[in-house]
């Protein structure tokens, strides 16, 4: 029987994945910040070779194993609720073709998680004149694009909606093109249809 032993990347690159876990349960973090972070406190200032930081799939998986560990009783509740919020406030902006995306989607949403949404629009103005005549203050800032680092970042504004964070990535409509599934095969982002049957399967457990 042939014993397998991890490598040191191995090794190096799952500490780093635990602790970018614990930093996105813990403070909310965004997946590449809390990479980032983790390997500057674990390596200090030795340059991070690219094999080294794990990829998002592996640090999802950690996140899932802290959110069992510490909040087990509560983070299914919060769940529900945070999906549940997000599809109201779909249903809002339905004009804009919004998707939810980030960690109220793929169930690793906690206390300190904010709703992420995807909106298609023909011009971010739009949505900003909407969110305007809502009477709703927001700041601007950028996202990188979801189809890597050759596309410029896009404008995403954030407010607080029913005492929750949120933010809305605004894409062009024409982003929408092959947008529903990354390489891999994976489902980055769901529309209202798709988080109402994930709030009903929730309800029948």
């Amino acid at each position: 029987m042939t014993i397998y032993y991890p490598s040191d990347s191995e090794l190096l690159r799952a500490e780093i994945a635990a602790l970018a876990a614990r930093m996105i349960a813990e403070d909310g973090a965004d997946y590449g910040t809390a990479k980032r972070k983790a390997a500057k406190q674990i390596l200090g200032d030795a340059k991070v070779r690219g094999d080294i930081l794990p990829d998002n799939a592996q640090v999802e998986s950690e996140v899932r194993l802290y959110n069992e560990l510490f909040f087990g009783e509560d983070q299914p509740a919060r769940l529900l609720y945070l999906r549940q919020q997000a599809a109201l406030l779909m249903m809002d902006l339905q004009d804009f073709q919004p998707h939810l995306t980030g960690a109220v989607l793929n169930g690793t949403a906690n206390a300190q998680s904010d709703i992420h949404l995807q909106l298609f629009a023909d011009s971010p103005k739009d949505v900003e004149i909407f969110l305007l005549n809502k009477n709703m203050s927001f700041e601007v800032s950028e996202t990188a694009h979801f189809k890597g680092r050759n596309y410029d970042p896009v404008e995403t504004v954030s407010f607080m909606w029913h005492d929750e964070g949120v933010h809305l990535a605004l894409y062009q409509t024409d982003d929408m093109r092959g947008a529903m599934r990354n390489a891999s095969g994976r489902v980055d982002r769901a529309d209202l249809k798709a988080v109402q049957r994930l709030i009903n399967e929730s309800d029948m457990q």
